[in-house]
């Protein structure tokens, strides 16, 4: 729909979303006090510039020019390391998705879901953020704080077989109660899973009895759901170990089996080998687990490393005639896509294309393997960068984690082009006004998220 002008210039609000679903709503002068304050802290060299204030009432290409303005000054902001950090920048986006879904500050009970099925119910503020939920549920079961850092709160919705889609992991800009309510839907829920990749993580985790069963609860609930792969023995000595209540055991034969620590995603459609292939996406160990039928009804099965991915980005094509903003992630009408370019042989490299509503979350999981695999190779460790105290009180919202995925503001916008960029670094706010003229952006050279583990090969490896 075109811009309708507004006679009073405050009251031209903007739409920020957050992996397709709105966020929340911000007018001008709320983001001009945020730039004030991350000035007044940060000094005026390390801000971007702000859009100007005018005096007279703008036109609706005025609106739609300081609507791009507006995006690229919260881009930038975002994608600056100390700036996209900030508790300022966070605490404000996190305060005005309090105001825009019109929920008072209260004590509330939260129920979060264990891999088993088991429901933890941890009494919080709503204005609670993320890391202040996920401590809660942590001390609720008795978890230590060294290990706490080890797990992540994940967004997901129950499938009628009872199992989980998953819809991304939950942020440090977001309140999980507000996010969650928000929906109005009962089959979104939020679950407690371990957040890193490397097996080898475990033996921290089963060091304490709790990190031992919830990594237990973890493996059997992903072997019933068929995410690991058991053979007629494999299941026979699994049953016998469950049966002796041999956790440790358990796992260390779990580890051994054919996708153990992956993130089994729904069945969707890729172009490779070739178009309209229907795929099931496995993320785990370092790379991208492909179960491809082919046209001729054939399986086929193929592994694409994370480490010979040069980039990828998301993107979404948005129906003229979406539904309202707020609608729920992984409706039909927003398609979403994941594409990555990769490095096929020594000079050959190849976009490679996944179409599904998991495409952010998929997304995520190829960001924090990157961030874990830096982490190694920097000769980080998981424990001392997930470590929480500071001179014995628990850090409230500032603590570093090593491998954690940047958080992803950008989305689908139904008034905009049918083809939107959904995100550029993965860590970009999409702004626009709740009424403006669209405008065609095509996606850029630059829109997608370079890849710092990225790894030539030789003919060697081939």
């Amino acid at each position: 729909p075109m811009l309708q002008s507004d006679c009073c210039l405050s009251l031209q609000a903007y739409n920020i979303h957050v992996n397709g679903v709105l966020h929340c709503r911000v007018r001008y002068s709320q983001l001009l006090g945020l730039h004030e304050q991350l000035r007044k802290e940060y000094g005026a060299n390390v801000v971007p510039a702000f859009p100007r204030k005018k005096i007279f009432t703008l036109t609706p290409a005025e609106v739609e020019q300081r609507r791009e303005q507006l995006e690229k000054y919260m881009q930038a902001v975002r994608q600056d390391p100390t700036l996209g950090g900030s508790e300022t920048f966070n605490s404000f986006l996190r305060k005005a998705q309090q105001e825009t879904q019109q929920i008072p500050t209260e004590e509330v009970v939260l129920e979060v879901m264990l891999s088993n099925g088991q429901k933890v119910k941890v009494t919080i503020l709503t204005s609670d953020q993320t890391e202040d939920v996920l401590e809660a549920v942590a001390s609720k079961l008795d978890l230590p704080d060294d290990l706490v850092g080890y797990f992540s709160l994940f967004l997901v919705r129950e499938t009628k077989d009872g199992a989980f889609s998953f819809v991304r992991k939950l942020q440090e800009f977001e309140l999980p109660y507000v996010s969650v309510t928000s929906l109005h839907n009962a089959e979104f829920r939020i679950i407690l899973r371990k957040s890193y990749w490397d097996s080898s993580y475990d033996d921290d985790v089963m060091e304490h009895h709790v990190g031992l069963n919830l990594l237990y609860a973890q493996t059997v609930s992903d072997i019933e759901h068929r995410w690991i792969l058991v053979n007629k023995e494999q299941h026979r000595q699994l049953k016998s170990l469950q049966e002796k209540v041999s956790k440790k055991e358990f796992i260390r034969l779990a580890q051994t089996l054919k996708y153990y620590g992956y993130l089994k995603f729904d069945p969707c459609v890729t172009d490779f080998p070739e178009k309209g292939c229907h795929v099931v996406v496995s993320a785990g160990n370092n790379e991208l687990n492909f179960q491809v039928r082919l046209p001729n009804e054939q399986i086929k099965e193929g592994s694409f490393k994370v480490t010979r991915m040069r980039c990828w980005r998301v993107t979404s094509s948005v129906p003229m005639s979406n539904g309202p903003s707020g609608s729920s992630p992984g409706k039909s009408e927003v398609k979403l896509e994941l594409a990555f370019e990769y490095l096929m042989s020594k000079d050959r490299l190849q976009w490679v294309t996944i179409t599904s509503p998991q495409a952010i979350m998929l997304s995520i999981c190829l960001q924090s393997m990157v961030d874990e695999l830096m982490v190694k190779k920097s000769g980080g460790s998981i424990r001392k960068m997930f470590r929480r105290r500071a001179n014995g009180a628990l850090r409230r919202s500032d603590s570093q984690q090593a491998v954690k995925s940047p958080p992803l503001l950008d989305s689908p916008d139904p008034s905009r082009e049918p083809m939107a960029k959904l995100s550029s670094k993965l860590t970009s706010v999409s702004l626009r006004g709740i009424s403006h003229s669209s405008s065609a952006n095509e996606v850029g050279t630059n829109d997608f998220h370079g890849n710092y583990a990225f790894e030539g090969i030789g003919d060697e490896d081939l």
